[in-house]
């Protein structure tokens, strides 16, 4: 069982609902490996998103935006897309 079971926003179900099945499977096994650990090495701090601790990892060209809350613990997933959309 994980540690920090995920959720998703509705705006980043909806995205990933549109993927290709091997972007979807990737982005999918990436959220696993977040639920274990949410902070790997590679994870980066978004600076002045809305007032919270947003993190966000890399999947390709793809970026999750995510906040980690400990009470109870649980991993949100704020946002997925691409590079260039994503921090919109």
């Amino acid at each position: 069982m994980a540690d920090f079971p995920s959720e998703f926003s509705s705006k980043a179900a909806k995205y990933v609902k549109k993927l290709d099945a091997i972007t979807k499977k990737r982005i999918g096994e990436k959220i696993d490996k977040l639920e274990e650990n949410p902070f790997p090495q590679e994870v980066e701090r978004v600076e002045d998103f809305k007032g919270e601790k947003v993190f966000r990892v890399r999947v390709g060209d793809q970026r999750i935006l995510y906040i980690v809350r400990y009470n109870p613990n649980k991993l949100i997933v704020v946002d997925a897309d691409k590079r260039s959309r994503v921090y919109d």
